[in-house]
């Protein structure tokens, strides 16, 4: 890293950096933050220490080092871009996929004719964005909300550094949060889904989804270490997650699933296992006839093609719509059959804290929040149960009780 200090002309910040040319002849470069000494240190050692990294000696000092622009010139626009690379090597790269979907497809096309400045946002301004994301680009309200978590975060940051005196995304009013309506199969369709999906390419994903629940990163993370034919079990202890990062489609893998509680094992029934085993099979018979075209770089993980490449999350996503049109059934979404699971568990007695342990979730609430549809039945049973207590004449006009 190139050396460099603060020093102080005329009451604005200036930044000092020197390096050695090719001759080893010790080199400096001056040039002004446009900062005023008082109330402005941290910022300007925020911009000293960005400076001593980025600076190139190879270039031109006059190239490589141009003055930034004074706060109340900042573009907030330039903001958006400078805040969503500092996060590049801040944040995991999935959550870096998100902000910059976020910010570069949809931030920038809307805020970049409006020529503002940073400090001359308003919440007006971001209030009108979101009414704009609901009403001409048609997105849920719980995409807004996502965007809003985004924007609010770049703009907290602004704030820390002193560009804003406080964060305007604070003042606006949210969309309120849509609840879940999912679509799940019943017991029937699923029977008939496993049957259409018999010998395709997509049943496993479809096996894991419906009967264990499993998630899309969960499915294509699946390793043969981690299945014990033994004792008949498996763990869920890796995911692959796939994500846009500067325009191009990468693989996350992690050794650990969404959170803490996600990292589950699972007994292996027999129809499973079966499956399980078929596809070892298949995968050994694959490697040895297509030989050296047959790609070795997925040789532990369970859910791999003829050629041994290893299935995606999207590929998941892209066929399941094509079987169930093919089979004609009624669609529904991929991630809906963890929901068509836990729909099934509860109708036959399995409590809601069995169904968070067997699912992965982190606690009961988000168990209870998603899946609230499934106590009705309970409330329908504790109806019942109290209604003995009311007079003759409002049992015989309830006709015997309420039913189920």
């Amino acid at each position: 890293m190139t050396a460099g200090h603060l020093r102080e002309q005329n009451g604005i910040y200036q930044i000092v950096l020197s390096w050695q040319d090719e001759c080893g002849k010790r080199k400096t470069k001056s040039v002004s933050t446009g900062l005023p000494v008082k109330g402005n240190k941290r910022r300007a050692e925020a911009l000293l220490s960005e400076a001593r990294e980025s600076f190139d000696p190879k270039k031109k000092p006059e190239d490589a080092l141009k003055p930034r622009p004074r706060a109340e010139e900042l573009q907030l626009t330039e903001f958006f871009v400078n805040w969503l690379e500092l996060m590049k090597n801040s944040v995991e790269l999935s959550t870096y996929s998100g902000y910059e979907l976020t910010i570069r497809r949809r931030l920038l096309p809307y805020f970049e004719p409006k020529h503002l400045t940073l400090r001359e946002l308003s919440p007006m301004d971001i209030q009108e964005y979101y009414q704009y994301s609901l009403n001409v680009e048609g997105v849920s309200a719980n995409t807004v909300i996502h965007r809003h978590a985004n924007i609010r975060k770049a703009l907290q940051y602004a704030v820390q550094m002193g560009l804003i005196e406080f964060n305007p995304a604070d003042r606006v009013q949210r969309p309120k949060k849509a609840a879940f309506v999912g679509g799940v199969y019943n017991e029937a369709e699923l029977d008939e889904l496993f049957r259409a999906v018999r010998g395709d390419a997509i049943e496993l994903a479809v096996i894991l989804g419906a009967f264990y629940g499993l998630r899309r990163s969960e499915i294509v993370g699946l390793r043969w270490e981690v299945v014990d034919f033994e004792r008949k079990t498996f763990t869920i202890c890796h995911t692959a997650t796939e994500v846009i990062v500067d325009g191009k489609t990468v693989i996350v893998d992690k050794d650990r699933p969404k959170t803490k509680s996600s990292c589950r094992t699972l007994p292996m029934v027999a129809p499973f296992e079966t499956l399980l085993l078929r596809m070892k099979a298949e995968q050994e018979e694959n490697r040895r006839v297509c030989g050296s075209a047959y790609c070795t770089d997925y040789l532990d993980y369970v859910y791999v093609d003829a050629l041994g490449s290893r299935i995606t999350p999207n590929r998941i996503s892209d066929r399941f719509p094509a079987v169930l049109k093919k089979n004609g059934l009624r669609k529904i979404r991929f991630h809906d059959l963890r929901h068509s699971c836990a729909t099934l568990l509860y109708a036959n007695g399995v409590s809601l804290k069995e169904i968070q342990e067997w699912l992965g979730h982190s606690n009961i609430s988000t168990t209870s929040n998603i899946y609230t549809h499934l106590d009705f039945n309970s409330k329908v049973s504790s109806a019942n149960a109290i209604l003995r207590v009311f007079p003759t004449e409002a049992r015989a006009e309830n006709d015997g009780g309420m039913q189920k």
